[in-house]
């Protein structure tokens, strides 16, 4: 089965490709011919993940799947939440944009938060959901080397060390977008 992942982040599309069964293999958007930057403009995690699936559903008719994720600081609220990726501004940038949120918390004793993602599928037709969360705290200081985005400076619950300091076999099996992966692939079992 041939699907679309509605994104062009290489790191994004290694980390879904390794947990998905090898029967199932992901387009890119660039694969489909989409260059295009998918508008993102909803209010919620939720909200931008249909608005990406049924963007390449609508504009060249593939089933596909999209997610969005959000990174949910208590202390602030919910922030960055649905505005992670471009927290610092534009361009999105992964470094200023933790720069920021250890500064936001600097004072801060509360360094609890989630890892939010949703995917959404389109296929033949019918929509679903599937919604993963990573609850953990902020470390004060970016720490490994591995990962992307706020990896660094995420330390998941009953764990000592941040995402970016695991491997990526250990943080498949816990992260928020590898519980939302797992969701979608019992899903797509479930239809054989």
């Amino acid at each position: 089965m041939q699907l679309v992942f509605a994104s062009n982040n290489k790191n994004k599309i290694r980390e879904i490709q390794q947990l998905l069964p090898e029967n199932i293999q992901i387009l890119s958007l660039t694969d489909i011919g989409c260059h295009e930057e998918i508008p993102e403009t909803a209010e919620t995690i939720e909200g931008n993940a249909i608005l990406k699936a049924n963007y390449v559903t609508d504009k060249y008719g593939y089933d596909c799947f999209a997610d969005d994720t959000g990174l949910e600081v208590t202390a602030l609220d919910g922030a960055p939440g649905v505005y992670s990726a471009r927290y610092a501004g534009e361009p999105s940038d992964s470094n200023a944009n933790m720069d920021k949120l250890l500064d936001a918390l600097n004072e801060e004793t509360n360094r609890s938060a989630q890892f939010k993602t949703v995917i959404t599928l389109n296929l033949k037709g019918k929509q679903q959901l599937f919604t993963g969360i990573a609850k953990g705290v902020i470390s004060s200081k970016k720490i490994g080397k591995e990962g992307f985005g706020y990896d660094p400076i995420f330390q998941p619950e009953s764990y000592s060390e941040t995402f970016a300091d695991m491997s990526s076999e250990l943080k498949n099996k816990i992260s928020h977008r590898g519980k939302a992966t797992r969701l979608l692939i019992a899903f797509l079992n479930s239809l054989k």
